[in-house]
Formats: structure tokens, sequence, C-alpha cells
């Protein structure tokens, strides 16, 4: 790799890559900010960006590959690739022919980076893994990025299992989809398991089974954990279920099809009825698939729409030969750039850590779609083309993408606009000086003191933002079990101590901006609690020096009544906000989700400690009952979703005993 700085006689190797980007927590698709057009840095900045991109354009090597521009204060501001490197840099450096968005970014660049690769094809799969990595200002950046699930057939088992699967598969198995959204796996399983019997229970309930479980009475499940069906049939089960997975439905239709017609000849009506229900199981899943594409296995459809300066992504799934759903991308991008350019980038993102089809059909021609084809090919190890269909059903497909891209978009925009004006009011509620950008709410959940947790939850414009999302295992030692203000005290005190290390504000400077673009300073951080609350949080603020951060606390109602909460905030009285208000529901759904996210990562320490301790961590109960509880219940989530009628109905556990039980897993959580 070459690197290049304005002065020639600096031209090192750097000794390491920019550190990645860590991934966030799974983020719902949403808009994001658009930049508005302003001139560049004035006509003095931009000639100076020319100046040094004129001087870095002669180190830049004649060959493809990457190239990364970099602003002084060392952000990379966009990952571009070139045939030749020296050409395209060149090109920057032209006085005029630039659009304002390139204008901006020539303007504060102050060095230059470059990679060679060996082709062409290479540069386009090092750019997109860069720019999903370094996050570019001026690059289209795909934000809703969650790995997408998909439906695996165990092979680690001797009656292997259907489960949904996200993630690394370290598991031994057969892996099918990708599917749009843990919805569309749910209603597939739930399909399957009516129509091959296959069982959806861990192993770990399969060994301790000692009779048919619920799905088995429902004829979703063939039982072989008991013997209801033996290991032959059972295979040949798993067999059926593989083959629909893997394409061959009409196949596996048309063998039902005839077992069942040869069951009804014998006049054996009984299993008759069972084929029967089987097929009416398979043409379920392919009758909720809507449109689907005859004569083509696997392929992607992506359109694009543009409407209000925000670009829309509408992405369907087929594989083997079904429609395995869809879902929509809001990609943040310059609205300079057109339909075509924002799909294009967004491709290549796309593919970077996901598996490619066969076929991509897209609803817009882009810019070096032959090289892109390559390059999915050399990754996928198979011919991948990309096509841009203009008649046929494939047109057709593509027409119903972008139709579903049309309206994804008017919804998210009706749902933005709904998002500022509860923004403005809850400024004027508050007093804020401008409308919020960042809202950080904060609230603590624990039992008795154990298993304390702290938890941060992040909104603004485009709704929550679930990868900012924080969780904060309390640590402290001097704190008394049971102590909100020290727990909520811990909590700040790390947020802001880490805020203030990684992006500190000063009077002449501006903090630094998080992945988004945006300032990780929140402009409004509500605490759920009262005076006392409020009182810790100050005073953590107040320790640290940070100052311009506005402080709410927001104390329930009586009885705990939503729609009765009452608002403290530094220098003013406490007050209400007038029933029914729109502001007022949207401070509650913030507080509630604050409160939804700190128990989950509450719950999710105590179960391991739970599987750690076991039960006998509940007062009251010793290795007798727990042995009854599990002999009763068969595993601890059954337990946890036991009710209080059943819980009491163990031998050995009372009225009082129940409840203890009941309060641990429910309603103990604060």
């Amino acid at each position: 790799m070459t690197a290049a700085t304005d002065d020639p006689r600096k031209n090192i190797e750097p000794a390491l890559e920019p550190e990645p980007a860590q991934p966030g927590e799974d983020e719902e698709a949403s808009l994001p900010e658009v930049e508005e057009d302003f001139a560049p840095e004035g006509a003095a900045g931009l000639e100076a960006g020319r100046d040094v991109i004129a001087r870095l354009a002669k180190l830049a090597p004649s060959a493809p590959g990457v190239y990364r521009m970099i602003s002084a204060s060392g952000d990379v501001l966009y990952v571009g690739k070139a045939k030749n490197i020296k050409k395209r840099i060149a090109s920057y450096a032209r006085p005029t022919g630039h659009v304002t968005r390139i204008a901006r970014m020539i303007a504060v660049t102050a060095t230059i980076e470059f990679i060679s690769t060996a082709t062409e094809t290479e540069a386009v799969l090092l750019e997109a893994n860069l720019i999903k990595r370094l996050r570019p200002r001026f690059n289209v950046l795909l934000r809703d990025d969650k790995s997408f699930p998909y439906i695996v057939l165990s092979g680690d088992h001797v009656s292997p299992q259907i489960a949904k699967h996200r993630g690394a598969r370290n598991r031994k198995g057969d892996y099918y989809g990708p599917f749009a959204s843990v919805w569309a796996v749910n209603r597939t399983i739930t399909a399957l398991e009516r129509a091959f019997f296959i069982r959806s229970c861990s192993d770990a309930v399969y060994e301790s089974r000692t009779r048919p479980c619920l799905l088995h009475q429902i004829k979703r499940c063939s039982a072989p954990c008991t013997g209801e069906i033996n290991h032959e049939g059972y295979a040949e089960l798993v067999r059926e279920a593989r083959a629909f997975l893997g394409g061959k439905s009409r196949t596996v239709k048309d063998q039902l099809a005839v077992e069942m017609d040869t069951a009804s000849n014998a006049l054996d009506f009984e299993r008759a009825a069972v084929l029967r229900d089987r097929l009416s199981a398979l043409s379920a899943i392919q009758s909720q698939q809507g449109i689907n594409l005859r004569g083509v296995d696997e392929a992607d459809v992506f359109a694009a729409y543009q409407d209000g300066g925000y670009t829309c992504i509408e992405v369907f799934f087929f594989r083997a030969g079904q429609n395995w759903g869809n879902r929509a991308y809001f990609p943040k991008a310059d609205r300079s750039l057109s339909s075509a350019e924002v799909l294009g980038e967004f491709l290549a993102q796309f593919y970077d850590d996901k598996p490619c089809p066969r076929l991509v059909l897209l609803s817009h021609a882009i810019e070096d779609q032959k090289l892109l084809s390559e390059a999915l090919s050399i990754k996928s190890e198979h011919k991948v083309e990309v096509l841009t269909p203009a008649r046929g059903e494939k047109k057709l497909v593509v027409g119903h993408a972008a139709a579903n891209a049309r309206e994804a978009l008017g919804r998210k925009l009706a749902d933005t606009a709904s998002q500022q004006k509860l923004l403005a009011g809850l400024a004027a509620a508050f007093g804020l000086p401008r409308t919020p950008q960042r809202i950080e709410v904060y609230d603590n959940s624990h039992i008795q003191g154990s298993n304390a947790v702290g938890g941060m939850v992040v909104a603004g414009p485009e709704g929550f933002r679930k990868n900012q999302y924080r969780k904060f295992n309390i640590k402290s030692d001097d704190i008394t079990p049971g102590d909100d203000y020290g727990m909520m005290r811990e909590v700040l005190t790390r947020r802001f101590r880490r805020l203030i290390d990684e992006a500190p504000r000063t009077d002449d400077a501006q903090p630094a901006s998080d992945a988004d673009g945006t300032s990780p300073w929140p402009d409004l951080v509500l605490i759920d609690g009262g005076e006392g609350q409020l009182a810790a949080a100050r005073g953590v603020l107040e320790t640290l020096g940070v100052k311009d951060v506005r402080l709410v606390g927001i104390a329930k109602g009586p009885d705990r009544d939503a729609g009765r909460e009452t608002f403290f905030m530094t220098g003013r009285q406490s007050f209400k906000l007038p029933p029914r208000d729109p502001v007022l529901y949207f401070v509650q759904r913030l507080r509630d989700e604050a409160h939804r996210f700190a128990i989950g990562s509450h719950r999710q320490k105590r179960k391991k400690d739970i599987r750690e301790a076991g039960l006998q961590e509940i007062s009251g109960i010793g290795p007798t009952r727990k042995r009854a509880l599990l002999r009763h219940f068969g595993t601890l989530k059954s337990i946890e979703r036991a009710s209080l009628a059943d819980l009491a109905q163990v031998e050995g556990v009372n009225a009082e005993t129940a409840r203890r039980i009941y309060d641990f897993f429910h309603e103990g959580s604060k």
C-alpha cells in the first residue's frame, strides 16, 4: 500500500490499517439524515484541496486499486476504486466540472492513501469492504446491515432438528436461506412442521422427554424422542424436507400425491388424510409467497426508488424456486446521486458479507455492471449474472419490487415527518434551544440489587437507533445492593467519561462524529426517576465538567399509572404534560423502550446465573424442590413460562413458594 500526504517527502507506508467500525446491535431500517447542499469551504479551501490532490496524483500508481481521501483530522472522507488510480486522482484536481458533493470533499481533503490491486475486480471487492469498515462521509452507506436469518436442519444428531439460525455457521447441518425476516422463517418452519413432522425442540429437551409433547398432539411433530416413529421413518421425513427446501418442491408434492392416491385406493383413509394435510401445508408455503420466478432457482431482485431526497432499495429473495421474503433499505446517500448511482454503490457493500445467488436482477442499469458480475463470481466461486431485464417475467418481478420500494419510502417519509413534529414539541415542552438530534434515556434493572444492569437507549429524527444502545453491568463493590442512585451514578460516570475521552468538546472545536456523521453527544438525557435520580445524574455531570446537556427526570404517576408522570428539571418547578398530549405519549415510548431494554439485559444476565447456580438462587428452593420442578416441567425455560396455577400443582410447592418462583421470573423485575 502506498500512502501520500501533502508533503511528498512524508510519503511513508502506514504501519497499521484503521480499526474497523464496531458492529452495533440489530438496527431497524430508518431514514438517514440528508446533508443539505452547501458551498464548499470557500474558494480558498477548494483551491487548497485541489493543490494537495494535484501533488499527490504524481505519487499515485498507474494501476488498478483503491484510494482513500482523508481530512486533516484523520477521518476517511471517501473510498473509491479505479482502473488507473493516477488518472482518477488527477481528475479531482480539475478546476471545474465537479458536483457540489465532490467539491465539498475536495475542499477538506488533506491527504490520500492508495492500495494497488492485481485487477480492477479485486478493487471492487476491496472498496466495498473498506466502505463498510470505515463508513466514509461522502460514500453511499448501507445502514441496516443486520445478518439474515436462515433455516438449519441439523446434521449432528440421529434425529435432526429444524430451527432458525442467525450468525456464524458453527453447527453441522444444512442451511437454507436467506429469509428476509425472522417472521418469514417462523412461518416457514411452522408449515414445514405440519408437512414433514420434523422436531424443533432442543437436543436437551429431546433427551429428557418421556412422553410426546404438545406438538405431537397437534400433528406438528412425529415424536422421535419417545419412539413414536422409528429412525428409518424419521430419516425419510428429513430427506423429503431437505428435497423441498433444496428446490425440488414439485417432486416432493408429486410423490406425496401418489402416496395419497395409493392409500385412498387401499381404503387406508386415515393415512390418506395425513398425506392430504401434508400437501395442504406445502401448498400454504408457496401460496403465501406472492409473486414467484418460474424457472429460476435462486435470485435476488433489487429496485431503487427516490423521493424527497431519500432513496429506498427494496430487495426480494428467491431461493429453491420460492419467494423467501423482502426487505427495504434506506442507505445514507447524498441527494445529488441518482437511483442508479446509489444502487451501484449499495450492491457491492450488500454482498460483502452475504452469500450471492446465481442471478441478480436490477431496476436500473448501473455503472461497471459487468465488473460487478465478475467480482461477485470470484467471491462466490460460481458464475453470477447481474441483469437489468427489459421485458418478460423478470421485468414484472422487478416492477413489483419497485412498487414495494415506492410504498416503503412513502411510509417512512410519513413516519419521519411525524417524528420531526414530536421532537419539535419535545423541545418546546422542555425548553430546549433547538430540536434534539440525539436523545439518551437511562434506566436500571435488578432484583434486590442482584444482577444489576443499567441500560441506555438512543433516539433521534430517524427513530430509535438500536445500534447505539448500550448496557452497563454494575461493577462497583461500593454500591449497596438496591441503591438505585449509586447505580445511576456509575452508569452515567462510565458513559460520559468515555464520551469525554473519545469525543472531547472544547470551545474552539466540534466533537468527533459517530459512524452516521452525527455528534455522539446527547442534546437531551432522560432519567427514569424523580428528584433523587435527577440529583444523582446532575452531580455526575458537574463532577465531570459536562455542560450544555439538558437533564430531565421522569417520575411515574400514582400507582405507576401511565399518563400521570411528573417531570423534574434543574431550575424549574416540577410539572406535568397535558393528558393525551402526543409529546407525552412520545416520552412514554422513550421511557418504556429504556425499561424494556434494561429488563431484557437484566434477564439475560439472570438466566446465565440461573444456569450456573441453579434454581436454588430462589428463596425456598432447595435440591428436592428443584428436582420436582424439573421433573414436572422438563426445562428451566418451561418453568419461567409457567403460570402460578401450574407452579402450584408441582409436588412440594405450596402457593407461597409458587408466588416466589413466579415473581422471580416476572413481577420481581424492577
